[in-house]
């Protein structure tokens, strides 16, 4: 896996999880702890949106630090042919 799936796979895994931590169903589910975890899944998704436009990811930047390949072997792109 290079750098993008990691970041996507572990955006995702963070708007799942606050989104199953901040959801209450039917008045008490289990899964529920507090609202404010939605928070977590909007925080994810702003910066999502905020990396689209200025390029900067911080998670990218870690990834690339810890060794993470950015690029696929050949240098192709997960969508080029």
């Amino acid at each position: 896996m290079i750098v993008t799936d990691w970041v996507h796979s572990i955006a995702g895994f963070f708007v799942v999880l606050g989104l199953t931590l901040g959801y209450d169903c039917n008045g008490g589910n289990s899964l529920f702890v507090h609202h404010y975890f939605l928070f977590l899944s909007l925080f994810v998704g702003l910066n999502l949106f905020q990396s689209g436009f200025s390029k900067f990811c911080l998670l990218a930047i870690i990834l690339k630090k810890l060794g993470v390949p950015e690029t696929r072997e050949g240098g192709k792109s997960c969508c080029s042919k």
